[in-house]
């Protein structure tokens, strides 16, 4: 008995090291997992609080935003007149005239007659300088790239190349000549004749040859709604071209705002008038030897105004005339010189064809017998596509005439 008794406790006393070590080993492990959850927390904490002082600054950020917004408004105006208490006569754009103080920590240079400024709305006191800006009509106007259009590119009209030469080229690239000689060349040069006979060609010809900044606007562009606002595109279209001279300014469609003043008027002629009388005050103030030309276009000389014709503003008239039958053949040189043609093209029989062909309807002849041959999947144009553009160009032409006439 006592032997058994003994053999139990031995055995019982070689069993609690293995279980103490099992007890050990689970301890380790669960220190471990609850070490790897702390460094699971921790980096959660850190991460909350990376996102709040994230969200605390964007909180910040929107109140202040909130807060500009809800700012009241401020009135632009204009600087008539500086005074000499310090005191400002400005023109707000509600319409009339107030004298009022400007804040201390404007520069008292920065405040000249004319400049644009933000005032106040309730005290109407300036607050800020702002500065200069042009309509965006005005800015679209100018053409930043050079013009690729060159003499070589219009055919027929070499006596008018000449007298744009003469009048706008040489003026720009040589103006000792016309003051050694004693004259001035024209102020302003109005170009007229049928639609598509080169007007447009021959004033980015003049610009490509004389490096000028070529600004192109059409003449329905300058009529606003408002009062004002036609007159005052002019005066910043004419600023612009100053700053940006030389400089060529071209009008097209001149005859939207050149047309016969009437003593019978409604409230919209009577802006077109205003916005008139403003370009004729431009081209009077304009030095005639100066690095700004104008250049005007109009197929409707006939009802344009007798001052813009007199001596003095557009007193240069070039007539641009419907091509002749040699200025026809060198036009539809100057179209297919890069287009593939068959042998046996005969221009002076395509010129024949074509008696009251404009420049334009040429073109689009040369381009409408191209459309044929591809048409026709072929690589070469022959003479029967020229003849089918023909047929189909003019018919087209001749169709719209009979019914402008039929309206009319």
């Amino acid at each position: 008995m006592e032997d058994t008794e003994l053999e139990s406790e031995q055995v019982e006393e070689e069993a609690i090291p293995s279980i103490v070590a099992d007890r050990i080993q689970t301890l380790e492990a669960r220190n471990a997992q609850l070490l790897e959850e702390l460094r699971r927390a921790e980096s959660e904490r850190r991460f909350v609080e990376s996102e709040l002082i994230r969200l605390q600054k964007e909180i910040k950020r929107l109140r202040v935003e909130l807060d500009r917004l809800k700012t009241p408004p401020l009135i632009v105006g204009t600087v008539k007149d500086l005074l000499e208490d310090g005191r400002v006569v400005v023109r707000s754009t509600t319409g009339p005239d107030f004298i009022v103080f400007a804040a201390d920590f404007i520069e008292k240079n920065e405040l000249k007659i004319g400049s644009r400024v933000a005032l106040n709305k309730q005290s109407l006191s300036v607050i800020s300088v702002l500065p200069g800006s042009k309509d965006t009509l005005v800015a679209n106007a100018e053409v930043m790239e050079k013009p690729d259009v060159t003499y070589d590119d219009i055919g027929g009209l070499q006596d008018q190349i000449l007298e744009m030469k003469e009048t706008v080229e040489f003026p720009l690239t040589k103006p000792e000549f016309f003051r050694e000689v004693g004259i001035e060349p024209p102020r302003g040069i109005l170009l007229i004749g049928p639609p598509g006979t080169g007007k447009t060609l021959l004033a980015k010809a003049v610009a490509n040859k004389t490096n000028a900044t070529f600004i192109h606007i059409v003449g329905s562009e300058l009529v606003q709604k408002y009062i004002g606002e036609g007159s005052r595109i002019v005066r910043e279209l004419f600023d612009m071209a100053r700053e940006k001279s030389p400089s060529i300014v071209f009008i097209d469609e001149i005859d939207a705002i050149g047309a016969k003043r009437l003593e019978i008027a409604t409230s919209g002629d009577r802006e077109v008038q205003r916005t008139l009388m403003q370009l004729l005050a431009e081209l009077d103030g304009f030095d005639p030897i100066g690095e700004v030309k104008i250049i005007a276009a109009t197929n409707r000389v006939d009802i344009l105004d007798d001052a813009l014709l007199r001596p003095g503003r557009f007193d240069r008239i070039i007539e641009i005339p419907i091509p002749s039958r040699e200025a026809r053949v060198k036009i539809f040189e100057i179209h297919t010189r890069k287009m593939s043609l068959d042998k046996g093209i005969d221009y002076e029989l395509l010129a024949d064809r074509t008696p009251d062909a404009t420049g334009a309807d040429i073109k689009a002849i040369c381009m409408e017998a191209g459309m044929f041959a591809i048409r026709d999947e072929r690589k070469k144009i022959k003479f029967v596509d020229f003849e089918q553009a023909i047929a189909k160009i003019l018919e087209e032409d001749a169709g719209k005439s009979d019914t402008g006439a039929m309206f009319a």
